[in-house]
């Protein structure tokens, strides 16, 4: 390769250059096959959000390529280089689509897979008005900027340009900078975490609870939109008719059997469900996007609790295995992949992998990663003061001449690796944020408006980032780029723009901090609101009502020995809908005792076990029928004092002071001034009693 490299001719580095085109346009076609199926997903949606992951991929692969490219004219110590032309119109093709991609195509072609009408005009025009209000604060933005530009260099095209990049580049940086924050510390905290077995299965334990109520309020909301769309279809007279192939098409997306046993009680929002009087197609266009969204969150939700099935089980059988030094991992699931299905190992090899040489490699990588975290954290921080000092640059430029260097092939790999990461930490970050309407990302079931918002992510944070990490080297190197000359340039065209790109990535702390030190957590529960960006720290208390560790853990068990109410439920479904002439079985559930069973069913009630008593819990909780909690240190200090005071007698001396005096009567005196009795060693004076209750604290 070094050979290859350093030859004058570019054709040997143009060869390589597309063979890793081709490598990378097939890594994103698995991709894709991951996410969507292809074979039934229309063309629309694949071509753009292809080229969305393919364009940034090559951002990724031309940054190193342009570095070695114009970095030095000595062919010696070249790496891959392509010549001045060629690299010009790669860019140009790589941003301007990038670009377009970005601010234009992928938000009207979201609008327009979420809209809900039938007619491609109807459905364009819903995606216009919808982005009207974003273009607006877009180009209200640009207004002022245009103004700024003017007066500093006067009318002209260059200035019309230099706006342009320079505001998509701002607002680019900005996201980018916060969601890298955020990834830098929490991709190698994930890997250090869960390098212990018992601590990652304590912690799916705790996720349980709270993932299943979300899945069955989805199964919920879906149940009822479906009871919506089958009163729609009954209608055959008045406004109905018109739209009577359209209602055809909703009932034909339900499915509903006649024959499902359903549990649908009277909720607190059922006037809200109820089908108008005349039948627009409006009301049609929302129903229909509505039960599309519905039908991906129960998806998506019913996806992410198989998901955590999987992991508790194969993490206990893991725990289980060091009794017998043997580790079965049972069946692969029908959907798991091609090295899923392979068993190669044996159970003794496969028990050292995972118990003994998988936790290691975790802490090892986790540390790693960690490193590599400080190391761009630091240079992000002495960008603008001491860019000399900066860990980055002496990873990259190797081959120092004086004030200036040269990129190899090594350093160009180096590049390539921190790009990556920098743009996988903040990727990482966009999956877990959850203040985005409740887009996700589900394996072969992903939601068309979801495919195209997360690669509008994609696209949107890799232009910024590639060009924050090049501001990491010399000035003598990447100012002599193409790529310095394609963005670089407007973005240093005014010194407003040159100091936000030299002193914003400071702002990385923010968000560092933040994730770190669990600020987000302490900020939501302080305030009683907050974005909840992060999951809660490991150690924090759950309040009572939300689910604890027991309840997660007596919840997947059951769930993996199939003695769920629910999946009763829908195998009885099931049995009757296949027509075995069996109804469905009217199952009885064993009232919760004050001692806590440890059966399977010693779990607070679901949506499908009691949704009567679920309803009225949801605003809010019973403590007196929850399971005890573990307290910490400061709640059982305060327990231990009330108890003291509640059981001390008070003193026969402090009452008879108060034998000659009399109560006013706001204070709840009357004319028998001795009248104020002690029970059970407690005074009615107690200034609890101002408050309300019987003395007793109110939780």
């Amino acid at each position: 390769m070094i050979q290859i490299s350093s030859t004058p001719s570019p054709i040997p580095s143009e060869i390589f250059a597309l063979i890793a085109l081709l490598v990378l346009s097939l890594i994103v076609l698995l991709i894709l096959r991951y996410y969507l199926p292809l074979r039934t997903t229309p063309a629309y949606l694949l071509v753009p959000v292809f080229f969305a992951l393919w364009l940034p991929a090559t951002i990724v692969l031309l940054v190193p390529i342009d570095l070695a490219s114009n970095a030095s004219t000595d062919d010696d110590t070249r790496g891959i280089w392509l010549p001045p032309r060629a690299l010009l119109v790669s860019w140009r093709i790589s941003y301007w689509l990038t670009f377009v991609l970005t601010w234009f195509i992928l938000p009207i072609l979201a609008e327009y897979s979420d809209a809900g009408y039938r007619e491609p005009k109807d459905r364009i025009l819903y995606s216009l008005r919808q982005n009207a209000q974003y273009y607006a604060l877009v180009f209200g933005s640009a207004v002022l900027g245009l103004v700024y530009f003017f007066i500093s260099y006067g009318p002209s095209f260059t200035s019309l340009k230099g706006l342009i990049l320079a505001l998509a580049y701002c607002w680019g940086l900005v996201l980018a900078i916060y969601l890298m924050g955020h990834g830098l510390v929490a991709i190698p905290r994930n890997l250090i975490r869960n390098a212990s077995a018992s601590r990652r299965l304590r912690r799916l334990q705790t996720e349980a609870p709270k993932l299943y109520e979300k899945m069955e309020d989805a199964i919920l909301n879906l149940e009822d939109l479906e009871v919506q769309v089958s009163e729609l279809s009954k209608r055959k007279t008045g406004s109905a008719r018109d739209f009577q192939d359209w209602i055809e098409e909703l009932s034909d997306i339900c499915n509903i059997p006649e024959s499902r046993p359903r549990n649908i009680l009277p909720r607190v929002d059922n006037d809200s469900r109820i089908i108008p009087t005349v039948i627009t197609e409006k009301y049609l266009a929302d129903l229909t996007r509505q039960l599309n969204r519905a039908r991906h969150a129960k998806s998506r939700y019913v996806d992410e609790w198989d998901h955590l099935l999987r992991n508790a089980a194969r993490t206990q059988a893991i725990l289980d295995s060091s009794a017998s030094k043997k580790l079965d991992l049972g069946t692969s699931p029908p959907g798991s992949s091609f090295w899923e299905k392979t068993t190669v190992l044996t159970p003794y090899t496969r028990y050292l992998l995972y118990r003994r040489i998988v936790p290691y490699l975790r802490i090892f990588l986790g540390v790693f990663l960690a490193l590599a975290s400080a190391c761009i954290i630091w240079s992000e921080l002495v960008k603008a003061a001491l860019p000399s000092l900066s860990v980055i640059r002496f990873t990259v430029v190797h081959h120092w001449t004086g004030d200036s260097g040269r990129v190899g092939f090594a350093g160009q790999l180096i590049a390539a690796l921190w790009i990556m990461y920098m743009c996988a930490a903040a990727l990482h970050s966009v999956t877990e944020v959850k203040v985005w309407r409740g887009r996700a990302l589900v394996r072969r079931n992903t939601a068309h408006e979801s495919a195209f918002w997360y690669a509008g992510q994609v696209a949107r944070l890799s232009v910024p980032l590639s060009y924050n990490f090049v501001t990491f080297l010399p000035h003598q190197i990447y100012k002599e780029t193409t790529f310095y000359n394609i963005l670089g340039q407007y973005v240093d065209l005014t010194p407003l723009g040159k100091w936000f790109d030299y002193l914003f990535p400071v702002f990385v702390l923010v968000p560092v901090c933040a994730t770190l030190f669990g600020l987000y957590g302490k900020v939501k529960r302080f305030f009683g609101f907050g974005v909840d960006i992060v999951d809660e720290d490991e150690g924090a208390q759950t309040s009572y009502g939300t689910g604890s560790w027991r309840e997660g853990r007596d919840l997947i068990e059951r769930e993996l020995n199939g003695t769920s109410i629910s999946r009763r439920l829908d195998e009885a479904a099931s049995r009757s809908t296949n027509g075995q002439g069996r109804t469905a079985p009217i199952l009885t559930v064993p009232s919760a005792r004050n001692e806590g069973t440890r059966t399977p069913f010693a779990t607070s009630p679901s949506y499908r076990d009691l949704p009567a008593r679920r309803t009225a819990q949801s605003s809010r909780s019973d403590p007196l029928n929850a399971e005890p909690e573990d307290d910490n240190f400061f709640a059982n200090l305060s327990h231990r004092f009330k108890n003291t005071f509640d059981t001390m007698d008070t003193p026969k001396w402090l009452q008879e002071i108060g034998d000659g005096l009399k109560k006013p009567k706001w204070m709840g005196g009357n004319d028998a001034a001795g009248e104020s009795s002690s029970r059970g060693g407690r005074s009615d004076s107690d200034i609890r009693r101002w408050f309300g209750g019987d003395g007793r604290v109110r939780l």
